[in-house]
C-alpha cells in the first residue's frame, strides 16, 4: 500500500501561477483506491472539477477537468509532488500545463484541511 493517503482527505490552495483559475475558494475532495487517486473540486472560479491521478511513490501523474463559471471548458496535465508538513498534513506542489492551443503552465501548492 502507499505511504501517502488520500482517501477522504480535503485540501485547498496556497498559492497558484497568474494564469491558473483555481483560487482560495476552491475546494478539493480526494478519494483513493490502491495507487488511483481521483478529486472532486469546486468552487471560486470553478463550477465544477474533476482530477484522476495515478500514485507513484511521492508523486501524482494527474489528468484534470473543468468547467469554470464563464462556462469554459478546461483540460489539462500536472505532476504533482507530495511531502509532509511538520504536523503530518499532505502538501502537494504541481507543475501543471493547460492542453489546447495556447500550452499555458504554471506552479501551484495546495495543502490538507
Amino acid at each position: 500500500m502507499a505511504e501517502f493517503n488520500f482517501n477522504n482527505k480535503i485540501f485547498s490552495l496556497i498559492e497558484n501561477s497568474e494564469n491558473g483559475k483555481v483560487d482560495s475558494e476552491t475546494i478539493f475532495k480526494y478519494k483513493q483506491e490502491g495507487d488511483l487517486v481521483t478529486a472532486e473540486y469546486y468552487g471560486g472560479l470553478i463550477k465544477y472539477g474533476k482530477i484522476i491521478a495515478l500514485l507513484k511513490n511521492d508523486k501524482l501523474d494527474m489528468l484534470y477537468q473543468c468547467i469554470t463559471t464563464e462556462n469554459e471548458l478546461k483540460s489539462g496535465k500536472a505532476i504533482a509532488y507530495i511531502s509532509l508538513t511538520s504536523n503530518n498534513k499532505i502538501k502537494l506542489k504541481l507543475n501543471w500545463e493547460w492542453l489546447g492551443k495556447k500550452n499555458e503552465h504554471g506552479i501551484s501548492e495546495y495543502i490538507e484541511h
